[in-house]
């Protein structure tokens, strides 16, 4: 869910002003899944440029105070969401821990790192929401923490199907997603109008495209 469309968009403009999303709707990319797509998308980028960091940092935190009021935690999905989880933390003078993809296989064998004490309130920030696979991990492995996770923030999301059926049970909200995306994009004559229409085409069914 989109809370503001001028964030949306504004934050639409900035990710593809620093490259952290690539449009390519004539030179696909391939992704790992073998699924074929007009975009790419590494947000981890936005961490190189501190006025934009700053950007996506104060208005997630924003967020996090209007859906959430003040939580007891925020949790980063490793690895793409620790810096900027920790940013959003920083900001709200809050504890930060993150979630490992599982448990280490050596040490103490932890998937959640930091200090949580049962019944707290947190709220998870993610950098990228695909099918959700991995943030519904992490959220599980907080519930099995026996804390409360009120919801998730994530900078961008492609708003797929697969992404609303795994994360059913759970508050989403997004900075940007990938509509308010194309929108901007061909708004800004970043892309025409044939390029506009593929990038919807291939919205409409991904794992297809391009085959």
């Amino acid at each position: 869910m989109i809370l503001d469309k001028e964030t949306a968009k504004k934050t639409a403009q900035l990710l593809l002003q620093i490259k952290a999303i690539k449009l390519e709707p004539q030179d696909y990319f391939t992704w790992a899944s073998g699924w074929k797509s007009p975009i790419y998308c590494d947000n981890r980028i936005v961490l190189s440029y501190p006025p934009i960091r700053n950007y996506i940092r104060e208005n997630l935190a924003k967020q996090v105070e209007t859906l959430y009021g003040k939580p007891d935690v925020i949790a980063g999905v490793a690895t793409g969401a620790i810096g900027i989880g920790m940013l959003v933390a920083e900001y709200l003078n809050l504890p930060f821990v993150y979630v490992r993809p599982e448990a280490k296989k050596h040490g103490r064998q932890n998937q959640i790192e930091g200090h949580l004490t049962p019944g707290q309130q947190v709220v998870v920030i993610e950098d990228l929401i695909s099918t959700g696979k991995s943030s519904l991990n992490a959220i599980n492995a907080l519930k099995k923490a026996d804390v409360n996770v009120r919801g998730m923030l994530a900078i961008f999301s492609y708003g797929f199907d697969a992404a609303k059926e795994n994360l059913n049970d759970i508050s989403l909200n997004t900075l940007s997603d990938y509509d308010h995306l194309i929108e901007q994009a061909y708004q800004t004559s970043y892309l025409n109008k044939e390029e506009f229409e593929t990038l919807k085409t291939w919205k409409q069914n991904p794992a297809t495209w391009g085959k």
